[in-house]
């Protein structure tokens, strides 16, 4: 979807862009039971390393409330100086996307942010949860 900016609101001191949305043709409306079917949980990244060879790849090594960490491979690195700031952040993960194997990796899940204008915004609950906590 393509998004336009027609106003500024401005929160506290800080202008802040409104987003409008542009209607695409293709959106469709999805019913609850669809929305239902997606876990997202807030995983806890404990690790982060560049993918070799891969301009825009990090790997991730995320607590979802698993025994075990997942890897996710995600496209953010062109957004972050020092990938290392990502260590002990928490955002939102979608973990019951089905693997895929990138650049000879697999990646168990996908991190949840939003972007406008060239901006990445990694999503964040305003205070520690546990990891693995689900998003409603």
């Amino acid at each position: 979807m393509e998004t336009t900016s027609n106003t500024e609101l401005v929160v506290g001191t800080e202008p802040v862009a409104v987003i409008t949305p542009t209607p695409d043709p293709v959106d469709e409306k999805i019913t609850y039971a669809d929305f239902a079917k997606l876990k997202i949980v807030i995983g806890t990244i404990l690790s982060v390393e560049v993918v070799p060879d891969a301009d825009k790849l990090l790997k991730l090594l995320v607590l979802v409330g698993e025994e075990e960490p997942r890897q996710i491979l995600s496209g953010i690195r062109e957004y972050f100086a020092d990938p290392q700031s990502l260590v002990g952040r928490q955002c939102p993960f979608l973990i019951n996307l089905a693997p895929r194997v990138i650049r000879g990796l697999e990646s168990d899940g996908m991190i949840l942010a939003a972007s406008h204008d060239g901006v990445l915004a990694l999503l964040q609950p305003h205070v520690p949860v546990p990891a693995g906590l689900g998003v409603k």
